[in-house]
């Protein structure tokens, strides 16, 4: 099974409709808030090169925004 995060903040609709596409795909992965984790905001910057959220790791895949074609082949599906 992967090992799935992502890296959201409460107020962004694209990381909303992120999880909910990984619920349906009944697919387990670890939330992390980036509005109140200062470490975790800068770690993303660093692997995804990006500002913006969502960002998804999948293994070690990095997927920067919401993209269900990139999520589904990451997944294997």
């Amino acid at each position: 099974m992967a090992n799935i995060k992502v890296y959201s903040t409460p107020t962004c609709p694209y990381c909303k409709m992120a999880k909910e596409f990984l619920k349906e795909q009944n697919v387990e992965f670890e939330n992390i808030d980036i509005s109140t984790n200062e470490q975790a905001s800068k770690e993303i910057v660093d692997k995804s090169g990006q500002m913006g959220v969502p960002v998804i790791l999948i293994d070690d895949k990095v997927i920067v925004g919401f993209n269900k074609e990139e999520i589904l082949s990451a997944l294997g599906k």
